[in-house]
This record gives C-alpha cells, sequence and structure tokens, in this order.
C-alpha cells in the first residue's frame, strides 16, 4: 500500500465498514507509522481490498477511529486494525490468502500472537483462520466503540 492508494481505501471501507466509519486521517496514520503492516488486493478493475496491521498491546486494541500517536516498542501483539474486501472478493480465497500473509509477516518479526476485534458477523470466518476469542471485561469499554457484537480474538504463533 502506498498514499495513492488512501483514496481507494477509504471508498472500500465506506462500502465495507457502514457500521464502522473512520476518517481518512487513522488510514494515513496507519501507513506512516507501519507501511510494512499495509497492503492492497488489487484486480484488473483495481483494488478489491485491503489490510492494515501493526504491532500493539495484547488486550488493549485500540479503540474505532482513533490515532495512535506512535507504536509500542516492544509490542506484545500484531494487530489486524482492518481487513476489508470488496464483494468481488469474497470467494477466491483473497480472506484466507491475507491471513497466511498475515501470519508469515507476524512471525518473521517474531511476534507470539495476533490479535483483532472481529466485527461484521465475521467471527466464523476467524475462527477458521485459527482465532479465538479472548474473554476479558475489561475490554468491554474498548469494544463498545465498535458495537455489542464486537469480539477480540486472538490467535497464537508458533515460536519463531
Amino acid at each position: 500500500m502506498t498514499e495513492g492508494d488512501l483514496g481507494a481505501v477509504a471508498s472500500i471501507a465506506a462500502r465495507v465498514h457502514v457500521s464502522y466509519p473512520e476518517e481518512d486521517a487513522v488510514f494515513a496514520e496507519r501507513l506512516t507509522l507501519y507501511p510494512d503492516g499495509c497492503f492492497i488486493l488489487d484486480s484488473q478493475s483495481g483494488p478489491i481490498g485491503y489490510m492494515i496491521s501493526h504491532p500493539w498491546h495484547l488486550g488493549q486494541p485500540p479503540a474505532l477511529n482513533i490515532m495512535l500517536g506512535a507504536l509500542p516498542a516492544p509490542a506484545s501483539t500484531y494487530y489486524l486494525h482492518d481487513l476489508a474486501l470488496l464483494p468481488q472478493a469474497r470467494g477466491l480465497g483473497a480472506g484466507p490468502g491475507i491471513v497466511t500473509l498475515l501470519v508469515q509477516h507476524a512471525t518473521a518479526q517474531q511476534h507470539r500472537n495476533i490479535s483483532l476485534v472481529a466485527v461484521n458477523n465475521s467471527i466464523q470466518f476467524w475462527r477458521r483462520q485459527g482465532f479465538s476469542p479472548l474473554q476479558d471485561q475489561a475490554l468491554a469499554e474498548k469494544l463498545a466503540s465498535y458495537d455489542a457484537e464486537a469480539c477480540y480474538m486472538l490467535r497464537e504463533l508458533s515460536a519463531a
């Protein structure tokens, strides 16, 4: 992903995450803070999906639509901020493919786990990708910025 892709990212996000809006500045900041974790899924007709991820604090997902300011060092998890696929990208193996890329990247960076907040009825998809819900009452306030159905999930990685 490059700065030139941010318009497409915002457009895809507006279509896929209608109930979870984020300002364009949030996407731009994530790209600036950790470009190695930002990917665009291109097709012959243009971008049809993206993934934004970065190192973060385990059990402390950022609230929706906030600026981070900086990334932690050291980080205790590799956080998947956002995966959005347009309908034409679904059913092509794009979701599992990007998760494979995510796992490879996080493992190469020596992270022990990957965490995310599942929204849009995606819990079953993430379960199939090896993620499990992490129940923690302290997460309730953070997850409330998403919605009542948001679920914090974790996937342990093999030792690097």
